[in-house]
């Protein structure tokens, strides 16, 4: 199919000053994290950074689709727009890099709409970090799942969340559990679904971003490219595809919840971690209000009722051999 015409920002702000008329004629449909998503866009390499980051999930839930439009103008820029800043109000959320390059969200009724530049679409990673997943993980979040900032593992049918602030070694750990034997399931965040009491998550398996320093835990990673400015730091990004030795899932209940702290790793060890502290980190990340707030607080709190713990390690086969018997002895720590 022949690439429809780009906008050009500044031929059109006479005669279309809010670019309403513009024709978004590609269209296509993707599920991730198994929910429907119907994207329209006037440009090609739109659509092949969405198959990137959703092309491997099938379709998994009933729910009513979410929207995403994305229209392309060419300003004539060549460099890779900045990182957007995130505001929120009601149901409305922005996330905007500068005045070509925004998307704006109503959490309440699954529609989002946006435009970038063809500097910030040539820049892939940029694209599907910044503006694709995370508008549609917005709305998602806001009305079919709690998102958590937590990575997520199984063995012997019971899944374990890794929880902890960015840096505090969650993708480390999970690929570490995936190297020994554990089912993969998410490196970085999870989704715990609405509305359900058996505490059912979902996740995205087929890739894992690491820090540029894992290269040094992990010899598969040595050679690996960096890819700058994919999650606001350069980070390493592989697919699972690539690793047939690793078994993954998308999807599992939720038995334990551990959060890390490599920061005082001694004594290493398991201990209870407090469940109301537990609450108050998972609720930072809400960015809804009114009655869905209400819903994800629900959800929450039911997550909580399984063994919340806290893991103080310094080396990683050490902690993957503790959750190991954590799972064996059915909580008894």
């Amino acid at each position: 199919m022949e690439e429809p015409e780009l906008t050009n920002a500044v031929e059109t702000m006479n005669s279309d000053p809010l670019l309403n008329k513009t024709e978004l004629p590609l269209r296509a449909v993707y599920h991730p994290l198994g929910f429907s998503l119907e994207l329209a866009t006037n440009c090609h390499d739109v659509l092949a950074a969405a198959e990137e980051s959703w092309g491997r999930f099938e379709k998994a839930f009933s729910e009513p689709a979410l929207e995403l439009r994305i229209g392309v103008v060419g300003d004539g820029s060549l460099e890779c727009p900045p990182s957007p800043t995130f505001r929120a109000h009601r149901s409305l959320l922005s996330i905007i890099a500068d005045a070509h390059n925004f998307v704006v969200c109503d959490l309440g009724q699954g529609f989002a709409f946006g435009w970038v530049t063809q500097a910030a679409v040539d820049y892939r990673a940029y694209l599907r970090y910044h503006f694709l997943e995370a508008a549609t993980l917005c709305l998602l979040e806001s009305l079919y799942a709690v998102a958590l900032h937590a990575a997520c593992v199984k063995t012997a049918g019971r899944g374990v969340l890794l929880c902890g602030d960015s840096g505090a070694g969650k993708s480390s750990l999970a690929f570490a559990c995936a190297r020994a034997g554990w089912t993969y399931i998410s490196d970085d965040t999870i989704d715990l679904l609405h509305n359900r009491q058996d505490r059912f998550v979902v996740g995205n398996p087929h890739q894992i971003r690491f820090r540029e320093s894992a290269a040094r835990l992990f010899p598969e990673l040595h050679g690996e490219s960096i890819t700058p400015r994919a999650a606001g730091k350069p980070s390493i990004e592989l697919p699972t595809a690539r690793l047939p030795e690793i078994v993954t899932a998308d999807n599992c209940l939720v038995d334990y919840i551990v959060f890390l702290n490599r920061q005082e790793p001694d004594p290493p060890g398991l201990a209870p971690f407090p469940r109301d502290i537990a609450m108050q980190r998972f609720e930072q990340s809400l960015i809804t209000v009114g009655e869905i707030r209400e819903i994800q607080a629900a959800s929450l709190r039911n997550l909580l009722s399984v063994d919340v713990l806290e893991l103080r390690y310094s080396d990683l086969d050490w902690a993957v051999e503790r959750l190991e018997q954590l799972v064996a002895q059915g909580g008894n720590i």
